[in-house]
């Protein structure tokens, strides 16, 4: 085998598979690996595996990296979740492999090269791997002098500060915990991501450190459920507790949590986002639907009036706060009444993003299982409708920041005197962008500006004279 091996990453899906690309890429270099795009030898493809378009966007990239001359391996979300089912569909990857094939990963490069055979696991259920008591899971954190987590328990997006950065971005997502405990009918993530296991506070903040070090200015806080962060560690205000230590981070400007769910959105965290310095008065809210029988059926909580109850704490709290929400239309047996009751939600609740998706069956989930299946015409329409009634709500709330202040982390220099960055309300990549006309910013910068127009859900701002 020769001496210089080099590895390409691509990374799809969301945040939480960018950190674990940072963490593989890191292992990768400990055992030799080079990180390099040109002539690769080996590609490994991060997937995504959570609905049917990203499943077939994880296809597609793994047969374009195959089609290169590159030995391909397939693993993140979707490889977990097929395991020999995909390998079996996809001879032009060389290998298929698990989460638990993470801690390794260096090994399972060198024998792909070599023209080791790789036999793809089996899937199971990974929430089955965790020890049932708080007090066991307390006890396994991967720290030293704390014990280990059980093989199997956590992906390399699990506890540990071992990490890479792959960009040169002042944004960074800092991963909460691995994992979900929540049983929603339509969601097969915990099934393959496992049961929540949360990072040590301790092991936090170093990481944040470590970041911060590294140019990093803001830090996004992910996990599948943001807001059961502690809960395993026997402290249910451990997020609230964290928020603040790590705004506190020299070196970092800005903290924003997400994927907050609305049941346990507790009023002390609320306070904590809305009125902490240096964290972000942004609530990602995980509403999926509005109406109380369809949420029932999802295994989730709430209906109109206490969502609406709730936006209205958090505005009188912190009014210029950013809100966004996904919602899931076309549920099983959702009626027109039903789906009526979601869009006077949109219309009454003021949200700054709406992501909308079609309801579709997902493999091993309870909801596959429901009679009501909508046809998928009735779904297409109603996903049509709802997007433009997103659309237009989303540019009113945007022109409703006309006229006020708002901070901009500068992220990108777009020439000719222009920068793009984003506004405390506006979260990575999904939320929108603020442009702003100046000299000699620098990404990294946060400065301070006056919102003058808007298109869409992007602002337009220009730079505040004086103090």
């Amino acid at each position: 085998m020769s001496s210089r091996r080099t590895v390409s990453l691509i990374t799809l899906g969301c945040a939480r598979n960018e950190v674990d690309s940072e963490e593989l890429a890191a292992r990768l270099e400990a055992s030799g690996w080079q990180l390099g795009e040109e002539d690769p030898d080996v590609v490994v493809v991060n997937t995504c595996g959570f609905i049917d378009s990203a499943k077939k966007d994880s296809i597609d990239t793994l047969l374009a990296a195959a089609d290169s001359g590159a030995k391909v391996i397939a693993a993140g979300c979707m490889a977990e979740r097929y395991g020999k089912e995909l390998a079996e569909a996809l001879p032009e990857a060389s290998a298929v492999i698990s989460f638990d094939d993470y801690t390794d990963i260096g090994t399972r490069l060198d024998d792909v090269l070599a023209g080791r055979k790789h036999d793809a696991h089996t899937p199971r259920d990974r929430r089955t791997l965790l020890p049932i008591s708080p007090v066991e899971r307390r006890g396994a954190t991967n720290i030293p002098g704390h014990g280990e987590l059980p093989t199997g328990v956590a992906p390399a997006s699990g506890p540990r500060v071992l990490r890479k950065r792959l960009d040169e971005s002042p944004v960074a997502s800092l991963k909460l915990a691995s994992g979900c405990d929540r049983r929603c009918t339509f969601c097969a993530i915990p099934a393959f991501r496992g049961a929540y296991v949360s990072r040590r506070p301790e092991e936090l903040l170093a990481e944040a450190d470590w970041l911060a070090h590294r140019g990093v200015r803001e830090l996004v806080l992910v996990s599948e459920n943001s807001t059961s962060y502690g809960k395993d560690l026997g402290d249910l205000r451990a997020l609230e507790k964290l928020l603040p230590q790590l705004a506190a981070t020299e070196g970092v400007e800005r903290v924003r949590a997400s994927y907050l769910q609305p049941a346990e959105l507790r009023p002390g965290l609320i306070d904590v986002i809305a009125g902490t310095e240096g964290v972000a008065p942004y609530f990602d809210l995980s509403f999926q639907h509005a109406s109380g029988p369809v949420l029932r059926r999802m295994r989730r909580f709430g209906d109109p009036e206490r969502f609406l109850d709730l936006l209205e704490v958090v505005r009188k709290q912190a009014p210029e706060a950013g809100v966004r929400s996904n919602f899931i239309v076309g549920f099983p047996g959702e009626t027109e009444q039903e789906f009526g009751e979601l869009v006077g939600f949109l219309e009454a609740a003021r949200l700054d993003v709406i992501g909308v998706f079609g309801y579709s069956d997902e493999d091993g989930t309870e909801a596959a299982t429901f009679d009501g299946k909508l046809p998928q015409e009735v779904v297409d329409e109603r996903v049509r409708v709802l997007t433009e009634l997103a659309e237009e709500l989303t540019a009113q709330r945007a022109e409703e920041r006309i006229g006020t202040e708002v901070d901009i982390l500068i992220e990108e220099d777009l020439g000719d005197g222009g920068y793009e960055g984003r506004a405390a309300h506006q979260g990575p990549e999904v939320d929108g962008s603020v442009t702003v006309q100046g000299i000699g910013l620098l990404p990294g910068q946060i400065v301070r500006a006056v919102v003058v127009d808007a298109e869409g859900v992007d602002l337009i701002a220009r730079i505040k004279a004086g103090p």
